[in-house]
């Protein structure tokens, strides 16, 4: 007989989530066809729903909606809120592809995008939002140069003119800094990162409380979002060391940008994290840490970037970050596409500092740096 038994056996209470997949959710009565419980297995079974707890735990929210990767998140939560006729305007130093998204994608529904330097004063902020202005959307630390913003003060000033606020929260990994908690409406994560932690899964949130949670909760329902039953438990195993994993990242990346900025071939360390960058004073107010992240800037011609990447073994050359392992971009191409973009003619490369060995990722940036140096003369 192929079909299972009626009642099925019973679920043993586990130290580990229950994994359950399945398209079609079986039924107990007609009657239940009219009730709000799933009914369809799109929406999400057992694990969905656990992670979905589990994300509105850590980010103090009332609604988690998933989405299959971090760009899912970021557009289907502007989705969510904005109408044809909208404004949004929104950080300069936002994730690129976001930046894509709002240009194509919110352009052809009638949704206009302006940008802002990320160390916009608050009343030149003000000045930009107009009648039409609907949703600010920021990340701090800022993508690739990791710049800091005042989230409190400018979730205040929104709030204040009736827009709404979105924040990419992806570096705080919903353990560094709590979005919702200093006045921001949406907060998202790409969990490909931090969350799920093995270089393996991809998936997104959005977490929000109130009106707006519900916004997100309908707008995912009607689009139809979804990410599987096994993506969404390997997640919650994420979940279980995330703040163990992101500690030790936090760890060696202040270790290993303390050890930079002693370094005579190198001109800036970007790491809010390290007494004296940039933005420390308001990451030192508002974070409880940093990650893995970690930008410097080169002594040296932007051509020596390559010598530079090339000399690297343990740090791979590939993007993303939140892994287990260390990685190395080249950003100045990247940086080139911003409306604010900064004025340097020097290598820009942004690391992830990974969970090997301090020492050896230090011998080996030695290394680079002396490659670097000798491509240089």
């Amino acid at each position: 007989m192929i079909h299972p038994a009626p009642d099925g056996d019973i679920v043993l209470r586990t130290a580990a989530p229950v994994l359950q997949r399945g398209t079609t959710v079986l039924l107990d009565s007609c009657e239940a066809f009219g009730r709000k419980s799933p009914t369809y297995g799109r929406s999400g079974l057992a694990t969905q729903a656990e992670l979905r707890r589990s994300l509105c735990t850590l980010e103090q929210g009332e609604v988690a909606e998933l989405y299959p990767s971090g760009l899912a998140a970021l557009s289907g939560a502007i989705l969510a809120v904005c109408r044809a006729g909208d404004e949004i305007l929104i950080c300069d130093t936002i994730y690129g592809p976001t930046r894509r998204f709002a240009e194509s994608t919110m352009a052809d529904y009638g949704v206009t995008t302006r940008y802002f330097p990320a160390d916009i004063a608050l009343d030149e902020l003000e000045g930009l939002i107009g009648p039409s202005t609907r949703l600010i959307v920021l990340e701090s630390p800022g993508s690739l140069t990791l710049d800091m913003m005042d989230i409190p003060a400018l979730a205040a000033l929104a709030r204040s003119r009736g827009v709404l606020t979105l924040v990419d929260n992806t570096y705080a990994a919903g353990v560094l800094f709590k979005p919702l908690d200093h006045g921001i409406d949406i907060s998202v994560q790409a969990l490909t990162k931090y969350v799920c932690g093995h270089s393996d899964v991809f998936m997104g949130c959005a977490v929000a409380r109130g009106e707006v949670g519900e916004m997100l909760k309908r707008s995912s329902r009607s689009v139809g979002w979804a990410v599987s039953s096994d993506d969404a438990y390997l997640a919650l195993r994420g979940l279980r060391t995330l703040h163990a994993r992101l500690a030790r990242h936090g760890e060696s990346a202040l270790e290993v940008a303390t050890w930079l900025a002693a370094q005579p071939q190198v001109s800036e360390v970007l790491c809010p994290a390290l007494p004296g960058s940039r933005g420390h004073e308001v990451f030192k107010r508002d974070y409880l840490g940093g990650n893995g992240l970690v930008t410097i800037v080169l002594d040296a011609p932007e051509s020596a970037a390559t010598a530079f990447l090339d000399a690297l073994r343990i740090f791979g050359l590939g993007f993303s970050w939140g892994g287990f392992e260390s990685l190395a971009i080249p950003c100045n191409d990247q940086l080139r596409q911003r409306r604010f973009a900064p004025a340097l003619e020097q290598p820009v490369i942004r690391l992830h500092v990974g969970l090997e060995n301090t020492a050896d990722l230090i011998a080996e940036l030695r290394t680079a740096l002396t490659a670097r140096a000798e491509a240089r003369i």
